[in-house]
């Protein structure tokens, strides 16, 4: 049951030549879910992400890795990438039988659903801390830590006896050690150097304001949206002056479709009371200097005083465009008399 050890390290083989360790943190990760309908259907998916990034996608259907961006193949060769191909391939044909085999000594029942996780964030002085964690039906059930697997606090009965199995092999727990604490780190580094540019791109957000539905009443909902940033982590928050409102809301992050990121903060309040209160948006790409945007006492947003301004200019335009008609008109008619 070897192969099962190797989990979804098949982006974590060995990556020739390494260079300086960029002192921004990006942690690697592999994920992998396999599903296990009964004894004869299976399917395994896999994806790799670098910090915020996807990078590549392993599909049930394929026999190869899919390279989400350009910069994907990272320090590798043509030969080398065939190499870890191949290694997927066996990798995966291997785990299905071993996770069967276990199953079946372990008299457990069908469906069976594991997800696996497993990578490396590389720090300042080529210092590097990895991980390789396994769950079943979304409970954690196992690591591997230092040298040996070990179970879970929570942990069913039944996976000291995978347990006994995996530490036996102790060949299969040098490999795991080694890709690791060696390979993992030299990956990651290949893969920053080539996708620098990307990585470390910073895209300002953009923010306005609306009020939502009413929460009741004499209530006002207020909403402050921050759109379009990059990289992921931000502070909003409502603000009364230089104090933080607590009652303040946030949304999931969600991503947009040019990979960057939108958040909601809301805040429930008396309306007599939002005269005064503002939004503020913290993020790495404004360099200190915070979206700020305030609430009018009225509550009218941003949005609607454009919209009313819009709306005057097309009014006038068109009275202008009425008299400069009429008085073409009224000349043409001198004309003829």
């Amino acid at each position: 049951m070897r192969s099962l050890l190797l989990l979804p390290l098949w982006a974590l083989l060995q990556a020739w030549g390494s260079s300086e360790v960029p002192q921004r943190l990006f942690p690697f990760r592999c994920l992998q879910i396999s599903s296990f309908a009964n004894s004869s259907w299976t399917r395994t998916d896999g994806l790799a992400r670098l910090g915020e990034l996807q990078t590549h996608a392993w599909s049930n259907g394929s026999a190869t890795v899919r390279f989400l961006k350009p910069w994907s193949w990272g320090k590798f060769s043509n030969r080398q990438w065939d190499m870890l191909q191949h290694i997927l391939r066996v990798y995966r044909t291997s785990f299905t039988r071993d996770v069967q085999e276990f199953v079946k000594m372990l008299r457990l029942a069908y469906p069976v659903e594991l997800q696996l996780s497993a990578g490396c964030e590389v720090r300042p002085g080529n210092a590097s801390e990895n991980f390789l964690h396994i769950a079943h039906e979304g409970n954690h059930i196992l690591s591997f830590q230092g040298t040996s697997w070990e179970p879970a606090p929570k942990a069913p009965v039944w996976i000291n006896e995978v347990i006994s199995v995996l530490n036996y092999d102790q060949g299969t727990r040098e490999t795991v050690q080694w890709l690791l604490n060696d390979t993992c780190p030299q990956l990651v580094t290949g893969l920053l150097e080539a996708g620098k540019s990307e990585l470390e791109k910073q895209v300002k957000p953009e923010a306005w304001l609306s009020s939502g539905p009413s929460p009741g009443p004499g209530r006002l909902l207020l909403v402050c949206h921050v759109s379009g940033f990059y990289p992921k982590p931000v502070w909003v928050r409502w603000m009364r002056g230089e104090q933080e409102q607590p009652d303040t809301l946030h949304s999931d992050l969600l991503p947009n479709a040019d990979e960057t990121w939108y958040l909601r903060a809301t805040l429930d309040v008396m309306a007599e009371k939002a005269a005064g209160l503002s939004c503020r948006v913290t993020h790495s790409s404004l360099e200190g200097q915070d979206i700020i945007l305030h609430w009018g006492g009225s509550g009218t947003s941003l949005g609607l005083i454009i919209l009313a301004v819009l709306v005057c200019l097309v009014s006038l335009l068109a009275l202008i465009v009425a008299w400069r008609l009429w008085l073409r008109r009224y000349c043409s008619y001198q004309d003829i008399l």
